[in-house]
């Protein structure tokens, strides 16, 4: 557990994967373009020391996730977001069941969500089923800019999409994380458009709508639908890292972020392995705004909000005791691998048997 400032910090990575875009596993241009805008987008905000080699970017397993996550100490927990990208990749870009296969090697560390798309009609719905029965998921991520055919994407706001929403609500799925952010070569911006966010939203109050990105370059339009809809929360992935190269746009987009929507709904995302989050949480930490973005604002962005967007948010929208987790990580394979166990105990009083 991650300590700053004197404070002990539990972190969850509230969005990461575990990708495939291995030259074997590349099966059209598209994936060959995809992977290769997400990695500009890694060497344009990663420090230079912290860059991956354009090889080991392309993929990386097991072993490489859980030294980058756990060998420092800094993450506590991640939570995996799918993203299949079937027309793109042989065998997916990063696959539900491969995720989930990391779940069972470290059940106290990692969140698999499910996935689905409107498109796939009543497999897809047998599909989510099967995701719930098996991982007994609370969250699904869905990617509206996702090619399939001959189509370059879908609205969340559609009579197919609600049938699926539908779905979500009578299995108890109730975090659905969007991807609503920038572009990525080849998929088409206007369908990461965050408009699609409202209807659905109030039609589905029961539902949490995690808006990945934040909407970004959207940011206007996310807060203003966010501000009316009291189950919209933000998802940091990619604008996090602006704290690194552009603080004072990063300053900016927290003070409006802080002002629509408030400390409880936003979450914290390295969007690993775009970027690493041990060097991430401690940027975020650090990060201030201006003087004159604290003035115009009027909001706390100090240490007991920024604990709440790390890993306090995300605890409570998946069902996390964040007391007792500390006591299970204690005893848990990955403390014993990395000799982490004096940072919980140190924090909890010692391990508590179970009864």
């Amino acid at each position: 557990m991650f300590t700053y400032e004197g404070e002990d910090i539990f972190v969850i990575d509230g969005h990461i994967h575990m990708w495939d875009a291995s030259d074997e596993n590349i099966k059209t241009e598209g994936g060959q373009q995809f992977i290769d805008c997400f990695y500009d987008y890694h060497t344009g905000f990663t420090p230079e020391d912290r860059q991956w080699t354009f090889e080991e970017y392309q993929q990386y397993g097991a072993d490489r996730l859980t030294d980058d996550f756990f060998g420092n100490g800094v993450v506590d927990m991640g939570i995996f977001q799918p993203t299949h990208l079937q027309e793109f990749y042989h065998d997916g870009f990063n696959t539900f069941d491969d995720l989930g296969a990391m779940v069972d090697r470290y059940p106290e560390r990692f969140i698999v969500n499910g996935r689905f798309d409107p498109r796939d009609g009543e497999a897809g719905l047998e599909e989510l089923e099967r995701q719930k029965e098996e991982r007994d998921i609370l969250g699904a991520k869905v990617y509206t800019a996702e090619w399939k055919g001959d189509s370059k994407g879908w609205r969340l706001d559609s009579d197919d999409s609600f049938e699926f929403l539908q779905k979500c609500a009578d299995l108890g799925i109730k975090n659905i994380h969007a991807h609503k952010g920038p572009t990525i070569r080849p998929l088409n911006k206007d369908a990461f458009d965050v408009g699609d966010v409202d209807l659905a939203a109030s039609s589905f109050p029961e539902l949490n709508f995690i808006v990945e990105h934040v909407g970004l370059p959207r940011l206007d339009d996310f807060c203003w639908i966010a501000a009316q809809e009291p189950n919209v929360y933000g998802g940091l992935a990619v604008a996090a890292p602006m704290a690194v190269n552009r603080p004072r746009k990063f300053g900016e987009i927290m003070g409006e972020l802080l002002y629509w929507l408030g400390e409880d709904r936003l979450l914290f995302g390295s969007d690993y392995a775009l970027w690493n989050p041990d060097w991430l949480v401690e940027t975020f930490l650090e990060a201030e705004l201006t003087d004159e973005q604290q003035a115009e604002y009027g909001v706390d962005f100090g240490l007991e909000t920024k604990k709440k967007i790390l890993g306090e948010n995300a605890a409570e929208l998946y069902d996390i005791d964040i007391e007792q987790k500390k006591r299970d990580l204690e005893v848990d394979a990955i403390s014993e691998e990395y000799d982490l166990a004096p940072m919980y105990s140190d924090t909890t009083g010692g391990a508590v048997a179970d009864d």
